[in-house]
């Protein structure tokens, strides 16, 4: 048998620095800027920016100019990296402890709490949102209501109905509307899809968490429907990525309300 390696695993030396694995912790929640990673971890904003150097090196964060402000720029951790060497951390120090990955949420009705309850907003809930809407509704089934919304609707982009046909989801249903509409509902989480409806979308009742994504707009792309669409596969791609991950957490949080009432 040969002996085990001796060099550290990347994802212990990325995220094994506390300043590192608070940003990680708090990309997770929400795309934010480097001031607001500074307020939130209370250290200087060199010195986080310093570190997100380092994880964005590594693969564990990206950055994306804001299409609001151009001088500042949004980041965000990537999940599907940090499993992957999570998965080799485990590996790495026993074979027994490789991570299972992609387990499903439980698909017994009865195992479940209440829906929860989402909501994604963009501008003009033409493509994001409703590509989001769609998405965590084919991943989740009616273990969630979700909808979407726009400060200022206009029509759905066609490419928005091609890409959710390539994933097999019929998309004859969906319609452009204002998240106005929805301005008396409760909602679980608020998720933003655009750095200019970030700035501006209200509060909805409730008490639940807002977050941000900072996804490009593909529709703002000058060009026909045909030299545009790879921008819309490239959203959906990311997009898909994301829900996969609040799926799972959204699962976890309806199983968690079940058991703290007793269901």
């Amino acid at each position: 048998m040969a002996p085990p390696s001796t060099t550290v695993p990347t994802f212990v030396v990325l995220a094994g620095h506390p300043v590192r694995w608070r940003l990680l912790v708090e990309l997770t929640a929400s795309d934010r800027q480097v001031h607001e990673l500074s307020r939130l971890v209370g250290r200087p904003q060199a010195l986080v920016s310093y570190h997100l150097g380092r994880l964005r090196a590594g693969g564990l964060v990206s950055a994306r100019r804001s299409s609001f402000d151009g001088r500042a720029a949004y980041y965000r951790t990537h999940l599907e990296r940090c499993g992957e060497l999570i998965a080799a951390t485990g590996a790495a120090l026993h074979p027994g402890l490789v991570r299972q990955h992609g387990d499903a949420p439980p698909s017994n009705q009865h195992e479940r709490g209440r829906r929860i309850r989402v909501l994604f907003v963009c501008t003009g809930n033409g493509s994001r949102s409703q590509i989001a809407e769609a998405l965590l509704r084919h991943e989740a089934g009616d273990r969630v209501d979700v909808v979407s919304g726009g400060s200022h609707p206009k029509p759905i982009h066609p490419n928005t109905i091609t890409v959710l046909l390539e994933r097999g989801i019929d998309a004859s249903t969906l319609r452009s509307k204002t998240y106005e509409e929805f301005a008396t509902r409760p909602f679980d989480h608020v998720i933003t899809l655009c750095d200019k409806v970030r700035e501006i979308c209200p509060e909805f009742p409730g008490h639940g968490s807002h977050r941000h994504w900072s996804v490009e707009d593909p529709s703002a792309r000058s060009g026909t429907a045909r030299t545009t669409l790879p921008a819309f596969r490239a959203l959906a791609a990311d997009l898909e990525s994301r829900i996969r991950f609040l799926n799972l957490e959204l699962a976890n949080q309806s199983q968690k309300e079940t058991h703290r009432h007793g269901r």
